[in-house]
C-alpha cells in the first residue's frame, strides 16, 4: 500500500469495491478495537471513504457482524 507516495506495511485489503469501499472479513466473537483501527487505517492510507467489518463469527450476521466506518475529512 502507499501512503504519501511511500509503501507502507504488509497489510492487505481483504475486498476493495469501486474504489471506494474497503471491506474487511472477520470471524470472530465480536468486532474489537483493533479491527475498527484497521480498517481507518485502511481508509486513511488509501483516501477511500467508506469501510465493512463483516464478522462472520456471529449469527446471524445482523447481531452484531456488520460495522460500517465513513472516513471522516
Amino acid at each position: 500500500m502507499l501512503y504519501k507516495g511511500v509503501s507502507v506495511g504488509q497489510g492487505r485489503i481483504d475486498l476493495l469495491v469501486e474504489e471506494k469501499l474497503v471491506v474487511e472479513l472477520k470471524v470472530t466473537s465480536h468486532i474489537m478495537d483493533a479491527h475498527v483501527a484497521q480498517v481507518l487505517t485502511y481508509l486513511r492510507a488509501g483516501g477511500y471513504p467508506l469501510g465493512l467489518i463483516l464478522n462472520f463469527g456471529v449469527a446471524p450476521l445482523k447481531d452484531g457482524g456488520i460495522r460500517r466506518l465513513i472516513l471522516s475529512s
